[in-house]
């Protein structure tokens, strides 16, 4: 047979699901399992009807991430993906590292001059 491990999935997804019991089920098993299943794992964020409201419900997703600031997007993508693998405190300095560096760009002034309402709160 061929072994399930290809790329860390093996590493990683125990620290996305939680589940190390079903996890090791499935992996010794090769079940198939449902979407609300893999919802239910935290494998997916979202469970659509069909695949058209797959796909307005991802462009929809796709437009309200494209309004942010590229810099903003990067950085928060970055961050997550250094902290599933390394500790808190590495974490964080590779954090203020990034955040550092961001202060030099001309997103960082766009975003202090916006103005914020907050009546509503």
């Amino acid at each position: 047979g061929i072994n399930a491990e290809y790329g860390g999935t093996l590493q990683r997804l125990p620290k996305i699901t939680g589940n190390a019991s079903l996890l090791r089920e499935l992996v010794y098993t090769g079940r198939y399992f449902s979407a609300e299943e893999a919802k239910q794992l935290g494998l997916v964020s979202r469970v659509f009807e069909s695949e058209e409201q797959l796909i307005q419900g991802s462009l929809e997703l796709a437009n309200k991430i494209s309004e942010k600031s590229p810099v903003a997007i990067q950085g928060s993508k970055r961050n997550l993906l250094f902290s599933r693998d390394h500790s808190t405190a590495s974490s964080l300095e590779y954090a203020a590292t990034w955040n550092a560096a961001t202060l030099q760009t001309a997103d960082i002034m766009k975003a202090i001059s916006q103005k914020n309402n907050f009546d509503d709160l």
